[in-house]
């Protein structure tokens, strides 16, 4: 899981199994938007904004993952 989203996620109470998803989601944006190279504070808003869908009960990090994407105006392939 990747560092932003570790901070977020003890501000929260997910069960395992959804923290896996929200990891594995964060990390398909990132891999989407190729922005390893982008600021900290642009990679904490991503994982905020997949907390937030988490917190809806969504649970599949691809549909997490293509929500953010959309938000974003980007549509992934």
């Amino acid at each position: 899981m990747s560092a932003p989203v570790i901070p977020l996620l003890k501000q929260a109470s997910f069960d395992p199994g959804t923290a896996v998803a929200i990891g594995q989601a964060f990390d398909m944006i990132i891999e989407n938007l190729h922005a390893r190279g982008q600021p900290l504070l642009v990679q904490e808003a991503i994982a905020q904004r997949v907390i937030e869908i988490a917190r809806t009960g969504e649970t599949d990090p691809t549909i997490i993952s293509q929500r953010v994407l959309t938000t974003l105006g980007i549509s992934r392939t």
